[in-house]
């Protein structure tokens, strides 16, 4: 009997002590949930340099070369395009350390003078051919894209130091095949846009991924810089 009664016992204290338990975590305060983790937003891609938001690179054909004003083009096509750089350099590098260009232009202008005469006829001749008595529109409109193509605002700055390039090539060495000369020169001009395209292109891949993972917002276009000229 007295055994039992000493179960008894026990049994009542366990169940206080589970009662008292539970009491405690009925009365405890529930913690808070854990805060959320921050999620740290990069920066939107921006376009390069400065360009505009809805800029199309020219398209690419199936040998992965971009259809530009200089592709496709003819030998005299050629050394008047690369005139025509020329043109847009002195009129619109404006920078001191430019300055040589100007006098290199000049010099390019009175030391080929017969074979830009030449030449300046020869695509006379096949714009007429091509375009019939609407072949001097046909030609302005081409050249006025060739002109526009050069001064674009983004690229200028690299545009002119590849022309400086050029240019102390010109006035330490007149080229005596023009040209074979603007063969090798308008390639290495292009290269400048070229590398403009593509990285325009990276940026477009890159905000494509950007607003797949954050959301497609608005876009500040910031305004180009003035071109100082228009070419001639």
């Amino acid at each position: 009997m007295k055994r039992l009664k000493n179960m008894k016992v026990i049994y009542a204290g366990a169940v206080a002590a589970v009662t008292a338990v539970l009491a405690a975590c009925t009365s405890a305060p529930v913690p808070p949930p854990p805060a959320p983790v921050a999620v740290a937003i990069p920066p939107r891609p921006y376009p390069p340099m400065g360009a505009s938001p809805n800029f199309m690179t020219p398209p690419m054909d199936i040998n992965g070369v971009r259809r530009t004003v200089n592709v496709g083009i003819s030998p005299e096509q050629t050394v008047w395009n690369l005139r025509s750089a020329f043109n847009v350099a002195a009129l619109n590098c404006m920078k001191p350390e430019h300055a040589a260009i100007l006098d290199a232009y000049a010099a390019f202008l009175k030391n080929n003078s017969r074979t830009l005469s030449s030449v300046n006829r020869a695509l006379d001749k096949s714009f007429k051919a091509e375009h019939g008595s609407k072949y001097i529109h046909a030609r302005e409109s081409y050249q006025t894209q060739v002109y526009n193509y050069f001064a674009f605002p983004p690229t200028l700055p690299a545009f002119c130091d590849a022309v400086l390039q050029m240019s102390r090539q010109v006035q330490a060495a007149p080229p005596s095949d023009l040209s074979a000369f603007a063969a090798a020169e308008l390639p290495r001009l292009e290269s400048v846009f070229n590398a403009f395209f593509n990285s325009y292109d990276q940026y477009r891949t890159e905000l494509a991924s950007w607003e797949a993972r954050y959301g497609a917002g608005p876009i500040t276009r910031a305004d180009p810089p003035q071109i100082q000229g228009m070419p001639q």
